[in-house]
């Protein structure tokens, strides 16, 4: 399991949460597997409490399957619970591209934007798909920062997780170059203001998960629920 740091201020329970949540989209923590309280408390150098709360509220969004007398296990990739939030995340997304073409792109979130295609960039030339990962997802917070709508961005990533795994997977399995000209490609529509490329571009860049859906499977048949 791979362990961050604990963030300023951030409760023992957000910690915990934080690093499960991310082991589990990372396969740091593998579908199926048995996690014990115990356990992960002392990894994560924190108390029984809020690893148990951790744990429970991964129960809640389907993560994580807690078994009477048995004990808590990762739950498997489920594609129903995939479509569920890839339709949310998309249904946003499209809205939040509109609403940039609407606005425009203030000079700052431009530059940043800019900067973080060209960090895209490097880190897939590097073939560093962690940070890759972390970029791409900044790239569409920072969409969501310029549309003024930041807090429904925070919504949506706290949803997002099941949608989350299947891209990490497909990240270990196809080396995606076509994410950077996506990314690209949705920036100079919103820039230029045409809001049907815009949309029709980021309904593109989201829902190409279905296209990878059969190497995913191909690859982890044991992590898909059947």
């Amino acid at each position: 399991m791979q362990i961050s740091e604990r963030e300023a201020r951030e409760s023992a329970r957000d910690f915990a949460m934080r690093v499960l949540k991310d082991n589990i989209i990372h396969l740091g923590l593998e579908p199926g597997s048995m996690v014990s309280e115990q356990e992960l408390a002392a990894e994560l150098g924190l108390s029984r409490g809020p690893v148990r709360e951790a744990l429970i509220e991964l129960a809640k969004v389907k993560m994580v399957e807690v078994y009477p007398q048995r004990g808590s296990f990762i739950s498997p990739v489920d594609y129903e619970l995939v479509e569920e939030a890839c339709f949310m995340r998309e249904t946003l997304e499209i809205a939040v591209a509109e609403r940039c073409c609407q606005m425009g792109v203030a000079p700052s979130h431009l530059t940043s934007l800019r900067e973080n295609l060209n960090l895209q960039q490097f880190y897939f030339e590097g073939d560093n798909t962690r940070k890759f990962w972390e970029l791409d997802n900044e790239f569409h917070r920072l969409l969501f920062l310029n549309a003024g709508v930041l807090r429904i961005h925070t919504l949506m990533s706290s949803m997002n997780a099941h949608f989350d795994r299947v891209r990490a997977m497909a990240l270990s399995v196809i080396k995606k170059s076509k994410l950077v000209e996506d990314h690209q490609l949705i920036l100079e529509a919103i820039v230029s203001g045409d809001k049907n490329a815009a949309k029709s571009l980021m309904h593109r860049h989201l829902t190409s998960y279905q296209i990878d859906k059969q190497a995913v499977c191909e690859k982890y048949p044991q992590y898909i629920k059947q």
